[in-house]
């Protein structure tokens, strides 16, 4: 191949790398993106049997202006076969507040406590499963 052959198929080849995905996007619907992210009770997706053993369930106390948040996922941890790798707590704007990562050589379950000063509104819980998915739970506080 000589040089100018070479240069003119590369210039083609990076106008294509950057075009192409643009147009691409622009012709995909808005919503297409957005559901998928995340299961719930009421949209557990292809996982619909699985509800029981991976939607986080939280509990909330109060301790004067602390806020006392308990998730837990009703899971079995089968070592790095199948277990809950982490829970994740997002404020009432899908924020990162804090999440707990897992260990499921040391864990026994997927359980996590997360204090919060001064706060009210909804919580928002995710429980990720290394073969399940993410799944999202609110609560009020």
């Amino acid at each position: 191949m000589e040089r100018r052959d070479f240069i003119r198929l590369s210039v083609a080849g990076a106008s294509v790398g950057i075009i192409a995905p643009q147009a691409l996007a622009e012709t995909q619907p808005a919503t297409a993106v957005t559901s998928d992210i995340y299961y719930t009770k009421t949209s557990p997706g292809r996982w619909g049997g699985k509800v029981a053993t991976h939607l986080p369930t939280i509990e909330v106390s109060k301790a004067g202006a602390k806020t006392i948040i308990k998730v837990v996922t009703a899971h079995e941890m089968r070592g790095y076969e199948h277990y809950i790798v982490k829970h994740v707590l997002l404020d009432k704007n899908y924020k990162f507040i804090d999440e707990r990562l897992f260990d499921p050589m040391v864990d026994k379950s997927p359980l996590s406590t997360f204090t919060l000063e001064n706060y009210s509104g909804t919580i928002y819980a995710l429980s990720l499963c290394n073969k399940h998915d993410l799944w999202l739970e609110s609560a009020s506080v």
